[in-house]
């Protein structure tokens, strides 16, 4: 029996949905780790873990080296993009809560449409932008449980506005994703974006003279290290980088619609919570928006 051959465009939503499902954890994670270390020190342990574990993939292959030193100056910048959001992330959790960094983050699409309008030249339509309304809803909705007076209430904390510059980080990361990309090996691109965060951090570490104080990660938190270090440093990047490069920036940043879903959903299946009826519609409105934008002509 013959197996059906996936296109390009398909074998990309599947590493957007996966990259989805790995970033759904990454926001508690984070938190657990955030009061630990200095933001720039997480975020230097994260990315050498993650390029320990990928550098017999790159450095015993003679071809990938010589492509690393070719793209290293472009994969710096993205490196700086990337791990920037993780600083603001650890950053930002001291001072403000998961829920209000989960809502801003539903921000990210409609910037990266609007910044790839003014360097691409991409068409933002009307259509567009209430699908991007839409989106925003809905998970503001699975977010607030549908309890309009939790949104009135709603206050905003310091770390809200750091969070908000990390998340125009990450939209300058996607947008850099498909503006440098040369027909790169992803591999290597991943690499080199991991080594570029390692510089950026550790040139920062340097002048604000900060320690690494790394052996404060013990027990379970060594666990969310791994996990982020792993899942949602290393995997995601590969994921996002290659979809990012076949889908374009804004239709991969629309699947940011689907995190309350896929987080509810984890719960229920690890920890038997419940998913409350009222937060049904949100789920299903964000996934709507999400499927809208991956359309060509909105």
């Amino acid at each position: 029996m013959n197996l059906p051959v996936l296109s390009p465009s398909a074998k990309a939503h599947i590493k957007v949905f996966l990259a989805t499902l790995l970033i759904a954890g990454s926001f508690p994670a984070s938190a657990h780790l955030a009061p630990v270390l200095h933001p720039l020190s997480l975020t230097l342990m994260r990315f050498f873990i993650a390029l320990v574990a990928l550098s017999p993939f790159v450095l015993f292959d003679s071809r990938k080296r010589q492509s690393l030193k070719k793209l290293l100056p472009r994969a710096s910048l993205l490196g700086l993009f990337y791990a920037g959001f993780f600083v603001a992330m650890f950053e930002a959790l001291k001072t403000t809560q998961v829920l209000n960094t989960a809502s801003l983050y539903t921000l990210v699409p409609f910037v990266t449409a609007l910044l790839a309008w003014g360097i691409f030249k991409e068409p933002i339509k009307l259509k567009k932008i209430g699908v991007f309304a839409l989106g925003v809803f809905g998970t503001l909705w699975v977010i607030f449980e549908g309890d309009s007076t939790r949104v009135l209430e709603l206050s905003f904390y310091h770390g809200d506005k750091i969070f908000a510059f990390g998340a125009l980080l990450m939209c300058f990361y996607s947008i850099g994703v498909q503006y440098f990309y040369r027909e790169d090996n992803p591999i290597v691109l991943v690499y080199g974006t991991l080594v570029g965060g390692c510089m950026w951090m550790g040139v920062g570490l340097a002048v604000f003279n900060i320690p690494l104080e790394w052996h404060l990660i013990q027990d379970g938190l060594v666990f969310s290290m791994g996990y982020l270090a792993i899942g949602t440093t290393l995997l995601t990047l590969y994921l996002l980088q290659g979809a990012t490069v076949t889908l374009g920036s804004v239709r991969v940043m629309s699947y940011v619609y689907l995190n309350p879903a896929v987080v509810a959903f984890f719960l229920f299946a690890t920890l038997g919570k419940t998913i409350p009826a009222v937060v049904l519609p949100g789920i299903v409105l964000s996934a709507i928006a999400t499927l809208l934008l991956q359309r060509s002509k909105i």
